[in-house]
């Protein structure tokens, strides 16, 4: 009888049962999903209604003040990593992503009763903004979690691919959000629409949610965890060790994920949707069309995010990351130029091109930051990196893009930003060393601790 491939094993070197791995994915995908829903659900309405329903007291600056909501979040980002970092590198991380599974899902349930300006005057934004910091909080915590229990449980050489996992949950999430949407659209047209048809999608919330703490109970603990619990070596101040001994690392990282996150909240942080539909824009364009397209992007972010992390598993994370910026390039030049014809249909081919490039610096990401930090710290290293970089990237993006717009009179502003923050993204990535398959397990530790930056030589 032949002896099992070295691809057969965990990082702690038991044989990975297949239907152990399945059903790790599958709750992965299930759960980010549910997560991301409810994060982007907001996002969308903020494109389309929040500004006039909790800020339209306020005039031409509804507009700003209502995405600013949308950054407000991801300022409580790295309170929700640095939590969940804590309890994840000590208790373990599947009891910290059941609890941002709960945590999220009432946040965005209440949203979807909350009572507008019309009814309880400025409490209502006040309100509102303090629910999406919970969504923020929770955002925090979730990714590094599932990241970690996908590539911890996959084999060495398969972890690309197990890691594309819980990312494509962000399109799915896109996509799920925006078909609810669009679809409500449809249900309750026009005034309705603002009275009570944007409800439905964060009503609907309490459903996935459940669903979700269905599939992630049946998730067997990561096997790194496993390990460092049985030899008692789990970090007693995890983050303390992390910044002093890796911050560095910690700022590369999260530029890396800044460069993807700026451009990737373009359509996630609800600014197109609100640029294409807004009425005393140049565009006009209808909402529902508008929606079903950045549907379909999603639907084009998702395949490009899988095929991406199949790829780093061959060419390996570094090289599979520099294509990606080089296609977010000609993404991000191609964007406006389409977008501002006013077509549905090339809109939608804008977004798609897009979505090619931001998928390439998106599948890898899980399975670079799990071989970036050594294990008794990696829940915090991956956690908070990913927050910071959501801080310099995203949280502001579609903000930032509004008042270019403002101050230039010209979307070429907003290209120009976006680009500047890919080649930012590159630049971070050429400073780091591939470490597709190094080891992640206890006996590693030596291994972990050279460091990943170029030109350095231990942590």
């Amino acid at each position: 009888m032949s002896n099992p491939s070295p691809s057969a094993f965990t990082p702690t070197g038991t044989i990975a049962a297949p239907a152990d791995r399945r059903r790790v994915v599958f709750a992965t995908v299930v759960g980010t999903t549910v997560e991301w829903y409810d994060f982007f659900i907001y996002a969308t309405a903020v494109g389309l209604v929040f500004g006039q329903l909790f800020f339209g007291s306020l005039g031409a600056d509804s507009a700003i003040l209502a995405f600013a909501t949308v950054g407000v979040s991801f300022l409580f980002r790295p309170l929700g990593a640095f939590l969940a970092g804590h309890f994840g590198d000590k208790f373990g991380r599947k009891v910290v992503l059941m609890w941002t599974l709960i945590l999220m899902g009432i946040a965005t349930a209440l949203i979807g009763v909350l009572p507008t300006f019309e009814s309880i005057g400025v409490a209502a934004p006040i309100l509102l903004v303090l629910l999406r910091i919970l969504q923020g909080l929770s955002a925090g915590g979730e990714w590094g979690g599932a990241v970690l229990m996908a590539v911890e449980h996959a084999p060495r050489n398969r972890r690309g691919a197990f890691g594309a996992s819980p990312q494509i949950g962000v399109p799915l999430g896109l996509l799920l959000a925006s078909g609810v949407m669009a679809l409500m659209t449809v249900i309750a047209p026009g005034d309705a629409f603002l009275q009570w048809g944007w409800r439905v999608p964060f009503l609907l919330s309490v459903v996935l949610i459940l669903i979700g703490w269905y599939v992630r109970r049946r998730v067997e603990e990561s096997p790194v965890f496993a390990e460092l619990a049985e030899r008692k070596e789990k970090a007693r101040m995890p983050i303390v060790q992390l910044f002093r001994k890796h911050a560095l690392l910690v700022l590369i990282a999260a530029l890396v994920f800044a460069g993807n996150n700026a451009v990737g909240y373009m359509t996630t942080g609800g600014y197109i949707q609100g640029y294409a539909t807004n009425p005393d824009g140049p565009l006009g364009l209808e909402r529902g069309p508008v929606l079903w397209a950045v549907a379909g992007s999603a639907v084009t972010w998702l395949i490009s995010t899988l095929v991406a992390g199949f790829v780093s598993d061959r060419i390996g994370r570094r090289t599979t990351y520099v294509i990606g910026w080089l296609l977010q390039l000609v993404g991000v030049f191609t964007l406006f130029p389409l977008v501002n014809t006013g077509s549905i249909g090339l809109l939608f081919l804008g977004l798609a091109i897009l979505t090619i490039g931001l998928g390439f610096t998106y599948g890898p990401q899980a399975a670079l930051y799990t071989e970036l930090f050594p294990a008794s710290i990696r829940f915090s290293g991956v956690s908070i990196s990913y927050a910071i970089g959501a801080i310099l990237g995203g949280a502001f993006a579609p903000t930032i893009a509004t008042a270019l717009v403002r101050a230039t009179g010209t979307t070429m502003s907003v290209t120009w930003y976006l680009a500047g923050m890919t080649v930012i993204g590159l630049i971070a990535t050429l400073l780091l060393r591939d470490r597709s398959g190094i080891r992640l397990g206890l006996e590693a530790e030596e291994e972990q601790a050279v460091s990943p930056i170029r030109g350095l030589a231990k942590v």
